[in-house]
């Protein structure tokens, strides 16, 4: 998060905003700017990748499943709203520390002794990482005594928009944040590579509730898609993962997802609708007996 703090200041922040006593070192400037820039940044890629995926990949037609309610939308772009900032207070804790040092991030390509095969090393046990701690804070979210706390208020959408990516109780959506922000701090790893990782789990995470099913065949198997993550909201006690199934295979909570067996939400519109016309053209036919 420094390379952004440092851009931010260079071009913004020292020149327009800050007084020239308070220096760009100093702590309450690093808190307040990450702050800013962590609220500014979490909206944006927010907005910005929840309505590509809503308006060019989220098939519209679950929007008449009998499970979604009303102004739906609305109401999971409100809850988002109310959440980031609350769940970016802790998260400055965390990015304040990587600024002053604490953590392993380095600068250099050459500051791995392993140069580009280090850092996508690094890439693949970030992935397999936080992919792992994610499954199990997930379930211990739904643990009876948490669940109806923290993470019933993410469940309110059984099915999800892109926009319901980010719907999340602030400290829910914190907790299942950790792993990545830990990584850091136990592993070296780049700096520039840790911020396109970061972006592109904001990505990932939009992208399992963008309610496209499909999944090339050849990765159904290893692949927690949109599909796993759609029959969590409606079953809740499956499919816990992130980016893969094996910690749900390890941990017996995976479940094939419906859609691959020809069941799924979509089908269930599909055959509302066939039963809807059905219905008017029996209608139909019966008032045009009735007036024969």
């Amino acid at each position: 998060m420094d390379i952004v703090l440092n851009y931010a200041d260079h071009y913004v922040l020292t020149p327009y905003v800050y007084p020239a006593w308070l220096t760009e070192d100093a702590p309450i400037r690093q808190i307040l700017s990450l702050l800013v820039i962590l609220n500014l940044g979490g909206y944006f890629l927010y907005f910005l990748n929840a309505a590509a995926s809503y308006y060019f990949i989220f098939d519209q037609r679950l929007m008449k499943h009998p499970l979604f309610i009303p102004n739906q939308v609305k109401l999971e772009i409100l809850y988002t709203v109310k959440s980031i900032p609350l769940m970016s207070i802790p998260t400055v804790a965390l990015f304040y520390l990587e600024v002053r040092g604490y953590s392993k991030l380095y600068d250099n390509v050459s500051d791995n002794r392993l140069g580009i095969v280090g850092i996508l090393g690094s890439v693949v046990t970030f992935i397999l990482f936080t992919d792992m701690c994610i499954y199990w804070i997930h379930r211990f979210l739904h643990h009876k005594q948490v669940y109806k706390y923290i993470h019933k208020d993410h469940h309110r959408w059984k099915i999800p928009t892109p926009f319901a990516s980010h719907a999340f109780h602030p400290l829910d959506g914190f907790l299942q944040s950790c792993p990545y922000h830990i990584y850091p701090f136990l592993f070296p790893l780049h700096k520039f590579t840790y911020l396109a990782l970061f972006v592109f789990v904001n990505f990932w995470t939009v992208s399992i509730h963008d309610g496209d099913y499909r999944v090339p065949d050849l990765l159904k198997p290893f692949i927690n898609g949109s599909a796993h993550h759609t029959d969590h909201h409606l079953f809740y006690n499956y499919n816990y993962g992130q980016f893969f199934t094996l910690w749900d295979r390890i941990g017996s909570s995976f479940r094939n997802p419906s859609s691959f067996e020809g069941c799924g939400p979509i089908m269930e519109v599909l055959k509302k609708e066939k039963l809807k016309k059905e219905s008017q053209s029996n209608g139909k036919q019966h008032v045009k007996k009735k007036e024969e």
